[in-house]
């Protein structure tokens, strides 16, 4: 491995509060795991912050789901990078995703999907949750890892009224493990390509 630490932009739009408290979780863990994060609110973009997410190995984007998709603020967001995609600026990036809504399922599928569409418009590599299902049998709670049981990315529920830190435990939990499960796998990554460009 490198000695040179992966470099992870957790990029998000938090409407209420409860998907930027998921994001500084997805953040812990890809620290935990040795990677040097940086957080981008993409409702407060500044040249630096597109900066950063130009110069990072890997961006963890997040999104509320409203309406059955992607937060309006997180499309705001997307339609900017226009000019990125044609020149792919993020081509072959590292890149995964999460999610919060108030009900249970709240069509969360569907705004993991347009996160994925997004990154493979950039040509970056989606990395899933890495995570069974929990919660799924007489002997699994609502405390398991994945309770809600999603892999192509991180799924929450917060209720609605909920203050902004009152997000379920398993769930920070949950989008911990993607943080570091991207972490390790923008760590092989970058490695791999030291010794190809070696070789």
């Amino acid at each position: 491995m490198s000695d040179t630490p992966p470099t992870v932009a957790v990029a998000y739009h938090s409407g209420f509060g409860h998907t930027a408290t998921l994001a500084d979780a997805v953040a812990d863990g890809a620290r935990a795991a040795g990677a040097h994060v940086d957080m981008v609110d993409l409702g407060e973009l500044t040249d630096t912050a597109w900066a950063t997410l130009d110069n990072a190995d890997a961006i963890i984007f997040g999104a509320p789901t409203y309406m059955g998709n992607i937060s309006a603020g997180f499309q705001a967001f997307a339609e900017q990078t226009g000019r990125r995609c044609t020149t792919g600026a993020w081509r072959d990036k590292v890149a995964a995703g999460f999610t919060n809504s108030g009900a249970k399922s709240g069509d969360k599928l569907t705004a993991l999907i347009s996160l994925s569409v997004f990154a493979a418009q950039h040509h970056m590599h989606w990395v899933n949750l890495g995570l069974g299902p929990g919660w799924n049998s007489s002997a699994g709670s609502e405390h398991d890892l994945n309770r809600l049981g999603f892999w192509l990315g991180a799924g929450a529920q917060t209720d609605v009224d909920a203050d902004r830190h009152d997000v379920h435990a398993a769930d920070l939990a949950t989008f911990t493990h993607l943080g570091g499960r991207v972490a390790q796998v923008t760590a092989q990554l970058t490695a791999g390509r030291a010794v190809t460009s070696a070789a």
